[in-house]
């Protein structure tokens, strides 16, 4: 039964890209020709039958496929084992048949299952190999219940230290291990080496969101969560890439633990002399979910003195509204007297909380923005 239903989810799929549809001879119907009607550039609707008018070209007509039918799935479905599944994804992904490919890796995790052996397997064959063949396998075994038996998942780690192994191939590895439910200490500190290591950004980047992903997991089912913020902050100090150091500082944010002052020196150091505007940016909002907000006000002060870049100042001006609610207007006054530039903001955030407001996701929509300093990631700023 169960194959049969998956059968029935695959051919609901369009027609897959880049493969010829059957021919009859094939045992499938002919392509039908579309009778969707399409509104021309004039605004009327034309049939697909229409005559054409002469000096114009003709209307578009919407071709719609029939659903993808694969020539022996339901056997495959019945019959499918390790020792054959490998042949028909390369068969897949030789004739570029993506939506047969996205099926076949849904099937492998069924397959894998809860068995650490299988999945061995599949991470023998991903040697060697590149996209897609690799992401298939990748995928497949993230998604797996296998890939949390420890012989799998420190498989994994390895592949992702490997320095032999290709960029590409690392990644796919330590992507794979961000659904696991918990890290213990050897495994952090050897993620974190790999993304402290300067010389494989792509690497580096995705072992630190691995960091933060498995973090968002343990915190959520038990609320654990200091020791990967104690690495993901480490590498916010000392990782020379500016794009892991920032996303180091924001994969808290997925999950909002309320930091204790035991990340207030880091983030003060990295708040006032970090090289990059957007992790000084983003230290002033990880400052913002805190059990001691005054302290948190005393750092945003001394910050402000020392920052000249007026985006920077507006991320302090705003961050310590969300720490502190009504209780930064003080502040946010002294700030305004020292930058004029945000005279208006401090009146319109104190006209809000005047107004009975305080819930700060409420009080930010009411806030208009005056500062040019959200810019798309990436842009030049």
């Amino acid at each position: 039964m169960s194959g049969a239903l998956l059968l029935a989810a695959a051919v609901a799929l369009l027609w897959p890209f880049g493969a010829s549809p059957p021919t009859p001879g094939d045992g499938a119907p002919p392509e039908p020709t579309s009778s969707t009607e399409v509104s021309t550039a004039g605004g009327s609707e034309t049939g697909a039958g229409a005559t054409p008018v002469p000096g114009e070209p003709p209307p578009a007509v919407e071709q719609i496929p029939m659903p993808g039918c694969w020539d022996g799935l339901q056997e495959f479905d019945r019959t499918v084992s390790m020792d054959t599944f490998r042949a028909a994804l390369l068969a897949a992904i030789t004739n570029k048949d993506r939506y047969l490919a996205a099926y076949l890796q849904e099937r492998l995790t069924e397959l894998v299952g809860n068995d650490a052996s299988r999945a061995l397997q599949v991470l023998e064959w991903s040697k060697g190999t590149s996209h897609p063949e690799l992401g298939i396998y990748m995928e497949a075994l993230k998604a797996a219940p296998a890939v949390h038996d420890a012989k799998v998942s420190g498989q994994l780690l390895k592949m992702g230290e490997d320095k032999a192994a290709s960029l590409q191939a690392r990644s796919a590895a330590l992507d794979a291990l961000e659904t696991q439910k918990h890290l213990g200490p050897s495994e952090l500190k050897r993620l974190k080496a790999v993304a402290l290591d300067e010389t494989v950004d792509s690497v580096a980047w995705v072992a630190t969101r691995t960091l933060g992903r498995v973090m968002k997991e343990d915190y959520e089912r038990t609320g654990n969560y200091k020791p990967y913020w104690k690495e993901l902050l480490d590498v916010s100090g000392r990782s020379d890439d500016m794009a892991v150091r920032l996303l180091a500082l924001e994969m808290p944010s997925y999950s909002n633990p309320l930091l204790e002052e035991d990340s207030f020196d880091e983030l003060k150091r990295i708040l006032s002399s970090d090289r990059e505007r957007d992790v000084r940016e983003m230290a002033a909002f990880r400052l913002g979910v805190t059990r001691s907000p005054d302290k948190a006000l005393d750092i945003y002060r001394e910050a402000f003195d020392k920052e000249h870049d007026v985006c920077v100042r507006w991320a302090i001006f705003r961050f310590a509204v969300r720490v502190a609610g009504a209780g930064a207007l003080p502040l946010l006054a002294e700030f305004a007297a020292k930058d004029p530039r945000f005279v208006q903001d401090y009146t319109e955030f104190k006209d809000l909380y005047a107004s009975g407001t305080v819930d700060f996701a409420r009080i930010w929509l009411g806030k208009a923005e005056h500062h040019s300093c959200l810019v798309e990631e990436g842009a030049p700023h």
